[in-house]
Order: structure tokens, then C-alpha cells, then sequence
């Protein structure tokens, strides 16, 4: 049984001009093929199809656009507002007078509100047959859905410009804006892939922007939702991390010292590349420090790090590396280091991944510090979510034989310390701080209570902080509740009651 090669969809997939999205989609869109792109106003539909089109263009390509609903002034002003120029895209716009910013209409304009459906569409035909392009954006649907005036002419018409573009070798984007207040899911059945933009308002900080392919035939695409911001210069798209998508880099189990050898001791000689370590305790215990000690002595090393802080401004934070006798700025100004300010109201999820594997992936960081977690909830409030979601970052991160610190602050000062979230069984190594009174005087302490690679100390020390660093102390022998906060010197009340006894 022989097949008509020409009837199979054997061309490479159609760049969408994001980079993020063909990873998407596996690859791109599907050549010749019709595909719908949906979502609210300012959801970034419009701005998707410019960068498709200019993707075409770059590649010398004949591209259309097809505008119902925006007049070519404004569509120049969209593109120059993300410093693109429109040269060498055909525009062909249908739209009142009265939409138009242009008072000198051009002969080329003809007015939608003046014509039927039919003639419409047969005017759509017209251009694209005198361009002949290869990518076509359609803006929108929403028109010929008014025009129709009806759920199956409007069927029929869209059914008849799908087999025209195919016939014409078009790989077409039709733009949707949602007005229906029903899903119209006769368009799904109709279109070869369906992409929707959705944007979501929070009660506190910037809306949030997510995507989700909901059909692409004949393509493992990945799938959920993936979520992306508008920029100058487009979408910029953040892709779902899957852990299991990106290559183990090996074992290599090196050894990472913090340069504190009371410290190396604790934690068993030292902790493991590859390996993530959850830093606990309530706030001032010296938890961003512990994790800063470990990012310096990298550096020290040749390597790279990276701090993600959520609570802490840059200035602060090089004031208080500097203060303790850990200098970051020669390294930030070598590229060794960089420290990322983010405001959990105005980050999503997505961003923050994009994030740490451009640095990972591209820069190189060896090293990567996340302050704190407390922040990092405020940025994803749905806990299950948030708990499967780093679940991926870690996986990840170890299997790019990067050494990952989680800063974690717990509720309370002294006493019975409360969790907002429990990562204990997510990470690798847990290092608990805690304060403790003794002699009138406020002290820290510091254990180590698990280690999945190795051996660790099971000991409680004494952990202190001052100009030259930090300093862990000898075990706090013959004391019994530490980590209470109200410790009680056994061998004391020893001594006192034998003397009573006596």
C-alpha cells in the first residue's frame, strides 16, 4: 500500500519566534496547518502573532496579516512599542473609518462594516492569493463570529478558510478574543493545534500570565500551564520545569567544604555537589550567613554562585557580606557572583525557574542560594503546588551537580518553632538553627539532623557570629533541652542534690 507523500505532514515545524514555546510545542507549529490562538484582551495574542510573523520575515518568508479589529497605525504602534518594525509584512486590514487613526483612508482599505460575510471572506481570499504568503496571522475570529450571526454559518466559514489556507500552503494563526462567554469548542475540533493566553488578576501585586496548549495533533507537546510575561521584545515564556526532560550531567560527588572546619566536622567532612541542603530557624539565627559562607568559600574555589534573596536588598546584603569578612563585590564584578533581588508580588513561579536555569545552564553556577522560602511562598500561596513544584527545582539542580541551600524561617523566637511549610523530606541535608539562653545571655546553636550521603555529628554546638564570620563551637555537653531555648545544666542539678542529700 503506497501513501501520496504530498498529503503527509512531513515538513519541520513552523518557529513560533520564541524559543520557549517551540520547546512547547516539540518544535514549533505544524507547517500548512491552521492553528488557533485564544485568550482575553491583553492576554498578548496580538503580540504572539507579530513575533511569529517576524520570524517569517527573518527567514525570508512572505507574511500576512489579517486585521479585523485593529487598523494598521495601530499594530505599527504595538510593534514599535517592543522596537520592532512591520517592513516587509503585508498588512491587510478590514475595519471602519472610525477605528482608524489614519484620516487619509488608502484605496487599499475596504470597510468590514459595509459588507457581508461572504464578501468578507472572499476579500480575505483575494490578498492572500495576491501575496502568496507562507505565514498568516488572522485578527480575529471574533469578527467573522458578529457577522455570521450565527453558530453554524460561522462554522462553515471558518471550515471553508481552513481548507483555502491549506490549499495555499499557509501555516495561519487565528486570533480569538474570548468574547463568547462560552467556550466555542467547534473551533477546537476544526484547528490542527489550540494554544490559550489566559491572565489572571491577584488580590495583591501584578497580574499573573500563563499559557497552555490544549491540542496539537500528531505532537508530544508539553503539557500545563507555563507561565510568561510581556516585555519589551515580546512574550518571554517560562516552560514547565520536568526534571526528567533534562539529561543527568553524571556523578561526581565533589566535596564541598565551607572553609569553617568545627563546621566540616558537623556535617559530616562536608556536604555533596548535587546534594540540597534545607538551612532552619527562626529569624536572626544566622541562616542567609550559613548559606553565604558556603557560596564564598565556592567562589573562592573558581566557581559560581548565585543568591536569590527575596527579603533582602542588594546594598544590605553586601553591607552584611562585607561585615563579616566576606567581601562579594570583586566577585560580582568578575561574574563569579551575582545576587538577585526579586519581589515575590511581581515574580511568578515560572520566572523564577527561567531564572535559575539561565544561570545554571548558561552562566555556570555551581552554587544556588534561595532566601528565603517564607518569600518564595508568598509568590506561589497554593502549598501543594509549591511543594511539587520544588520537588522539580531540586531534582533538577541535582542533577546538574549544583549544591542547592534552602532558607527556611520558622515561626518563633524560643520554644515550640511552627513550619509554614515541611521540606525536611524533600532535601538531602537538614542544618537546624536554634537560640537558647544561658547565663543571662541570648546564644545560638547549631545540628545537623540528617544527611543522606554520609555520616553527620549528632551533636548540638554552640554557633556564634562576629566580624571575622562565623565560629561553631565544641559540643554543648551536659546541657539537656538546647533546643527548647531553655537549656538546663544536668551535671549542676547533679551537684546540688547530692550536697542535699548529704
Amino acid at each position: 500500500m503506497t501513501f501520496d507523500s504530498e498529503l503527509l505532514d512531513v515538513n519541520e515545524p513552523v518557529s513560533s519566534g520564541s524559543p520557549a514555546l517551540d520547546y512547547i510545542l516539540a518544535g514549533g507549529f505544524a507547517a500548512r496547518r491552521i492553528h488557533l490562538i485564544e485568550g482575553q484582551p491583553g492576554a498578548g495574542k496580538t503580540t504572539l502573532g507579530l513575533q511569529f510573523l517576524l520570524e517569517g520575515r527573518a527567514k525570508n518568508e512572505k507574511c500576512l496579516y489579517i486585521t479585523l479589529s485593529e487598523s494598521k497605525v495601530e499594530l505599527i504602534h504595538v510593534a514599535y512599542s517592543h522596537g520592532w518594525s512591520l517592513d516587509g509584512i503585508d498588512i491587510f486590514e478590514l475595519v471602519p473609518p472610525e477605528l482608524s487613526l489614519d484620516q487619509e483612508r488608502e484605496q487599499s482599505i475596504v470597510y468590514a462594516s459595509d459588507l457581508e460575510l461572504g464578501e468578507t471572506v472572499q476579500l480575505v481570499k483575494d490578498e492572500v492569493e495576491r501575496v502568496g504568503p507562507a505565514r498568516v496571522v488572522f485578527d480575529s475570529l471574533s469578527e467573522i463570529r458578529l457577522l455570521a450571526q450565527g453558530a453554524l454559518r460561522f462554522r462553515r466559514q471558518v471550515l471553508a478558510l481552513k481548507h483555502f489556507f491549506t490549499q495555499h500552503a499557509c501555516t495561519v494563526l487565528f486570533l480569538d478574543d474570548l468574547t463568547e462567554t462560552i467556550d466555542d469548542l467547534s473551533l477546537h475540533s476544526l484547528a490542527h493545534g489550540v494554544v490559550r493566553l489566559e491572565q489572571i488578576a491577584l488580590n495583591y501585586g501584578a497580574e499573573r500570565r500563563r499559557l497552555r496548549v490544549h491540542k496539537m495533533r500528531g505532537r508530544q507537546f508539553h503539557g500545563g500551564f507555563h507561565d510568561y510575561v510581556i516585555r519589551k521584545g515580546g512574550l518571554d515564556i517560562f516552560p514547565r520545569l520536568v526534571a526528567s526532560d533534562h539529561p543527568d550531567a553524571g556523578e561526581m560527588w565533589k566535596q564541598a567544604l565551607s572553609g569553617v572546619p568545627a563546621l566540616d566536622a558537623l556535617v559530616g567532612g562536608s556536604l555533596d555537589y548535587g546534594t540540597s541542603t534545607l538551612i532552619i530557624g527562626p529569624s536572626g539565627t544566622g541562616k542567609s550567613t550559613l548559606g553565604l559562607r558556603y557560596a564564598y568559600e565556592a567562589m573562592h574555589r573558581g566557581e559560581k554562585a548565585l543568591i536569590i534573596s527575596f527579603d533582602e536588598t542588594q546594598a544590605i546584603f553586601e553591607r552584611r557580606a562585607s561585615g563579616l569578612g566576606m567581601d562579594t563585590v570583586p566577585f560580582t564584578q568578575s561574574g563569579q557572583f551575582t545576587f538577585r533581588q526579586v519581589d515575590p508580588a511581581e515574580l511568578s513561579p515560572g520566572e523564577l525557574t527561567g531564572i535559575i536555569r539561565e544561570h545554571v545552564e548558561r552562566q555556570g553556577a555551581a552554587v544556588v542560594v534561595l532566601d528565603s522560602l517564607s518569600g518564595y511562598q508568598q509568590a506561589m500561596p497554593e502549598e501543594q503546588f509549591l511543594l511539587l513544584q520544588m520537588h522539580e527545582i531540586l531534582t533538577y539542580l541535582n542533577q546538574q551537580n549544583v549544591l542547592t541551600f534552602l532558607i527556611l524561617t520558622q515561626s518563633g523566637m524560643i520554644g515550640n518553632m511552627q513550619n509554614p511549610l515541611d521540606l525536611t523530606y524533600l532535601s538531602d541535608s537538614v542544618l537546624l538553627l536554634r537560640y537558647f539562653e544561658m547565663d543571662g545571655q541570648i546564644r545560638r546553636a547549631v545540628s545537623m539532623i540528617k544527611k543522606r550521603t554520609g555520616q553527620h555529628e549528632t551533636s548540638i554546638r554552640e554557633f556564634a557570629i562576629s566580624e571575622g564570620g562565623i565560629k561553631v563551637g565544641p559540643a554543648l555537653e551536659g546541657f539537656r533541652g538546647v533546643l527548647t531555648g531553655v537549656p538546663v545544666y544536668e551535671e549542676a542539678e547533679t551537684s546540688v542534690a547530692s550536697v542535699k542529700a548529704v
